[in-house]
């Protein structure tokens, strides 16, 4: 079930002594973030700040996913198993997971070739603000939607010939530009790949 601040109270809290594994999922990429345990505090005060917080076992008090670092982990949903004793949770991480630096405390996990996507629209909105002279995608947004749209429109020429008159390499190669590129797009339009997701989703329903 989605959980929420009317109905945090009827998970399993007395089954699993008042401490529930919380599982954090990058919400754009899936890709599991780490694990930590909540009590019913803990929960509350994530749903109602909208940054995960945990109850540590080892200084036995809450505390919040980067109060230090400033790394927090933005909530996006929250939902409990089938028995309601353990919580998968959506979030936004702003900057790495791992005390170690690392995007994941899971580092060795690797992301579907599908929502690799997701990691490189958010990797070109970090580099948006780069210095242009650093960076191919800052310069190429700092020339406009025009500029940006003309690449777009080429590229996909370029798949078409490819998929004619190419080899399969060369097809590949001309459809991850074209891909990339209508990310840059996106980006300059400030539409995210979700939205474009759930017109597929709506039409696939049809």
């Amino acid at each position: 079930m989605i959980v929420t601040l009317e109905n945090f109270n009827e998970l399993a809290w007395q089954k699993m002594d008042n401490l529930l594994p919380a599982i954090i999922q990058d919400s754009a990429t899936g890709a599991v973030l780490m694990q930590g345990f909540m009590n019913q505090e803990a929960l509350k005060v994530t749903l109602e700040s909208g940054n995960a917080t945990f109850f540590s076992r080892s200084k036995q008090r809450l505390w919040m996913k980067g109060e230090s670092s400033g790394n927090v982990l933005a909530v996006k949903q929250v939902l409990a198993d089938c028995d309601q004793d353990s919580i998968l949770i959506a979030a936004v991480p702003h900057g790495p997971t791992c005390h170690l630096g690392n995007h994941s405390c899971f580092p060795e996990e690797k992301l579907s070739q599908q929502n690799f996507l997701s990691y490189l629209e958010r990797f070109i909105g970090e580099r948006k603000n780069d210095p242009v002279e650093e960076s191919y995608t800052a310069r190429l947004l700092a020339r406009g939607t025009t500029k940006v749209a003309q690449k777009v429109g080429e590229e996909g020429v370029e798949v078409a010939l490819a998929a004619v008159a190419e080899t399969k390499e060369d097809l590949l190669g001309e459809c991850a530009d074209l891909f990339y590129h209508t990310l840059v797009l996106l980006e300059d339009k400030g539409v995210k790949l979700n939205e474009v997701m759930e017109v597929l989703q709506k039409r696939h329903s049809k």
